[in-house]
């Protein structure tokens, strides 16, 4: 790979090194292939994280890396080829089947991805244990009204449809942090063929809103940046007034792409977030590296993840490697100057410390 996704620039290191570790699995279900990163111990309950329009897989990688590191389990997915909301919400049960996963998943989803995410939660209720919204929306009318020529998306040429999606991203000087996570999205928007752009872009336009949902608003958190977001405020602000009593983990700056921009705050909200909702990670089953990042034993490599001794349940099919965090941990952050004590201290009295998850899971039951 000589670039970002072929974008020419050069790709960050960490996501190299992500890259060499972490195995890329691809697998058909139906007529849709499915393109998603499973890293992090079988045995705890998975975090599966949902691009926005633009995002692939990738996008998360940082996430798969630290969340990993801590003992939980982390599976990103590249939204298919599907063209109506239907079709989405039986396209992802059908992997979350192949996945072996028949108990409640917890969705960490962005601008279309949380979209996508609220939309499976309220037509599937069983299936989803929480949500994690960030810089989303709940219902696509403005998009619609915004995109008169939707009806030929099927004809229209890719580089069209890729100046398109990227228009939404603010343009000018960024602090280096959010330009290079700006980047590393063009790069990736690079990747994708014209049909899987003409799918998100269907998907982002077609008329929907999101019902009432049954999940109640403790299992949900509400991650949105207040700086610049493609997202209208007025959007995100509904999101808001619709889950009057989820947890609000804000940063104050992160743009579109905090989760690259932002990683050790966006990880930390996460943590919080599933050990609230009672996931509890595992980091004794996190094996085959020292601190240093060096191998560990050879029997940490028979499936191709080095986690823990049991059976893939996902059946698959690619070789993978070891890991070990890259992005500093949050715990490893503490000593900075940078906003992450802040961060930290937000999270705790916004998301509640870990004395306070066994009673807010109570108060949810």
């Amino acid at each position: 790979m000589t670039g970002l996704g072929g974008s020419g620039a050069a790709a960050p290191g960490d996501y190299v090194y992500f890259k060499s570790v972490v195995p890329l699995h691809k697998i058909s279900i139906g007529s849709k292939l499915w393109r998603y990163y499973d890293f992090g111990p079988k045995a705890v309950q998975p975090l599966i994280c949902i691009p926005g329009i633009a995002g692939t897989a990738d996008v998360y990688y940082k996430q798969i890396m630290s969340l990993s590191m801590k003992g939980y389990r982390v599976i990103s997915i590249d939204v298919p080829q599907v063209w109506n909301h239907h079709e989405w919400i039986h396209s992802f049960e059908k992997f979350l089947d192949s996945m072996n996963i028949h108990h409640q998943v917890h969705i960490y989803g962005a601008s279309l991805g949380g979209f996508l995410a609220q939309i499976f939660a309220q037509q599937r209720p069983r299936r989803v244990k929480s949500l994690v919204l960030s810089n989303t929306f709940l219902e696509t009318h403005k998009f619609a009204a915004a995109m008169p020529w939707s009806p030929v998306l099927n004809w229209t040429p890719s580089f069209l449809l890729k100046r398109y999606l990227l228009t939404g991203i603010q343009d000018g000087p960024h602090e280096p942090f959010i330009a290079d996570s700006v980047d590393f999205v063009v790069g990736q928007v690079e990747t994708l063929s014209r049909e899987d752009l003409s799918s998100r872009l269907m998907l982002n336009v077609n008329v929907a809103s999101v019902g009432p949902l049954s999940l109640p608003d403790c299992f949900i958190t509400i991650m949105d940046t207040n700086d610049y977001s493609a997202v209208p405020q007025q959007l995100k602000d509904q999101v808001n007034e619709r889950y009057p009593s989820a947890r609000r983990a804000v940063l104050r700056t992160g743009g579109d792409f905090p989760f690259l921009s932002r990683p050790d705050e966006v990880t930390l909200y996460l943590q919080l977030h599933m050990r609230r909702v009672g996931v509890e990670p595992r980091p004794d089953l996190v094996q085959g590296f020292t601190c240093g990042g060096s191998s560990g034993s050879s029997n940490d490599h028979k499936d191709g993840n080095s986690f823990d001794d049991r059976p893939r349940d996902d059946g698959d099919r690619s070789s993978g490697g070891d890991d070990r965090e890259v992005e500093p941990s949050v715990s490893g952050s503490h000593d900075s100057d940078e906003p992450i004590p802040t961060s930290i201290l937000l999270a705790n009295t916004v998301l509640g410390t870990d004395n306070s998850v066994h009673h807010v899971s109570l108060l949810c039951s």
